[in-house]
């Protein structure tokens, strides 16, 4: 079984700072790719970061810059440094990891984390 779990949302005021943290746990061989989507009130969920395991990073233009995705392999954990917060970011956060079990992959999700950015 392996298990997402996200850690890290809160309120901030507008301009504030967040960092978002998702561990990996349970029996895997190996994790792929890990990503990071939110889903704001009344939207779809949309993509935001994600970090290959060989360390390449792509973000949602709406975050570029704004955001700084990074992960640590020997924690099974990838991470998400939110600065300048807008009330646009306000969402539930959730983290996403391809794993690998013993011989298939899948993708897996946490139960999110929400953020909201607020005066």
């Amino acid at each position: 079984q392996v298990r997402l779990v996200e850690s890290g949302g809160g309120l901030v005021q507008p301009g504030g700072s967040l960092r978002l943290s998702c561990e990996a746990s349970g029996t895997f061989v190996s994790i792929g790719e890990m990503r990071w989507f939110r889903e704001a009130p009344g939207k779809p969920r949309e993509f935001v970061a994600r970090v290959t395991d060989g360390g390449r990073i792509d973000y949602a233009g709406a975050v570029q810059g704004r955001f700084t995705a990074s992960r640590d392999n020997a924690k099974n954990s990838v991470y998400l440094q939110m600065n300048s917060l807008e009330p646009e970011d306000t969402a539930v956060y959730y983290c996403a990891a391809d794993v690998r079990t013993i011989g298939l992959w899948q993708a897996y999700w946490g139960q999110g984390t929400r953020v909201t950015v607020s005066s």
